[in-house]
Parts: structure tokens; C-alpha cells; sequence
């Protein structure tokens, strides 16, 4: 089992920055998918990024659209943690974020929250306009 624990939200003005820190424990996560979710009030939850191995020195990071050139999700493994740096946020990054993890056979871009096993209770991030 893996227990993840986020931390690092609040509330931050339009313009402003946030780091977002899952620290995970019970496996070491080192090859395991790492991703990021939001869900705002009233929606679906959705894709932020996402990070996994690639081979045994390289991982691979996806984005979605709305945070790309701004977010960026990082892995420290000697610390078992994934972060996600966010920059310029904007109100519509208003959401409560979640940190995923699971790990597959063929280590891939996963945007479905439905292929990831283990979730955080995840931390709220609020942007003022």
C-alpha cells in the first residue's frame, strides 16, 4: 500500500506562486506513475501533469493545456515526494489538488484518475482575482 500526503496549498493571489509537495510512504514510488488532479466545486475531477520513469535515469512529464509553461511536477526520490510548481496562477486554478500514484507495466502518460490506485486527501488552493 502506499499512503500519499499533500501539502503546500493555500491562498495566493492572481499572479502569484505555489509549491504543491506529495510526500508518499509504505513503497518507494521511485518507478512508480506520480500524477496531479483538481477538482473545483460543482465539476469533474481533471488532469494537471504528470510524471514517470522512462528508463533509469530519465522520467518523462506531461501537462495538460490549462497549466502548461506554468505548473511544473518534479520528483525528489530520495525523499519519496512529487512536487508541483505552480507559477502565474490564475482564479480558474482554484480547485482542491490531488496527488495519484500507481504503477503499470509500461510506464506511460496517464491522464485518466481512473488508472491510479492510491490518492491523497488532497490540499485546497484558492486564487483571488
Amino acid at each position: 500500500q502506499v499512503q500519499l500526503v499533500e501539502s503546500g496549498g493555500g491562498l495566493v493571489q492572481a499572479g502569484g506562486s505555489l509549491r504543491l509537495s506529495c510526500a508518499a510512504s509504505g513503497r518507494t514510488v521511485s518507478t512508480y506513475n506520480m500524477g496531479w488532479f483538481r477538482q473545483a466545486p460543482g465539476k469533474e475531477r481533471e488532469f494537471v501533469a504528470d510524471i514517470w520513469w522512462s528508463s533509469d535515469t530519465t522520467y518523462d512529464t506531461y501537462y495538460a493545456d490549462s497549466v502548461k509553461g506554468r505548473f511544473t511536477i518534479s520528483r525528489d526520490n530520495a525523499k519519496n515526494t512529487v512536487f508541483l510548481q505552480m507559477n502565474s496562477l490564475r482564479p480558474e486554478d482554484t480547485a482542491d489538488y490531488y496527488c495519484a500514484a500507481d504503477r503499470f507495466i509500461r510506464p506511460d502518460h496517464r491522464m485518466d484518475p481512473k488508472e491510479y490506485a492510491y490518492w491523497g486527501q488532497g490540499t485546497q488552493v484558492t486564487v483571488s482575482s
